[in-house]
């Protein structure tokens, strides 16, 4: 092999190993913003900064499919201002994780600074507060029960969310 073709080899070799690396770099922290979760790694999801919405649903329920095309329409439209997750419980439900799903559908809000959302009470909505049992610290916010579209946006409007 001669000195010249060796040289275009090591170019070519670094200029494929450089595409590759900003790819990689590129896709790393890319947010997934499919609705769609088989599993929910709360860790990650808050790591992007972004007011969360869980919905726990199973296809069995009649409120669940109700509020699917609700749930699609906003999570299209929110995406880069939010994450909005859908969960099928009844073929994961290893994926709520301690999250307390005591009926369907279950939703969990998290606000873009990783604590868990505290409504006003100008929604006029039923939210449940849990506490970590050792050290009373706020753990979770759940509504249980069907959403509307508009309950949905007043909620994403109090978490910072803009249109």
């Amino acid at each position: 092999m001669s000195k010249k073709t060796l040289v275009r080899l090591i170019i070519i070799i670094c200029i494929v190993l450089t595409v590759v690396g900003i790819w990689i770099f590129k896709n790393k922290n890319e947010i997934d913003f499919s609705l769609q979760a088989t599993e929910i790694d709360l860790e990650e999801l808050k790591s992007y900064n972004l007011p969360i919405i869980i919905d726990f649903g199973a296809d069995y329920c009649l409120p669940c499919l109700e509020m699917a095309p609700i749930l699609e329409k906003i999570n299209k439209e929110m995406q880069g201002k939010a994450i909005i997750k859908y969960v099928d419980i009844s073929q994961n439900p290893e994926a709520a994780g301690d999250i307390p799903v005591l009926a369907l559908p279950t939703q969990v809000f998290i606000n873009a600074n990783g604590k868990p959302y505290i409504p006003s009470s100008n929604l006029n909505l039923k939210f449940n507060q849990y506490r970590y049992k050792d050290t009373g610290e706020h753990a979770y916010t759940v509504h249980y029960g069907m959403l509307t579209e508009g309950q949905l946006r007043s909620i994403l409007a109090e978490m910072g969310v803009t249109e």
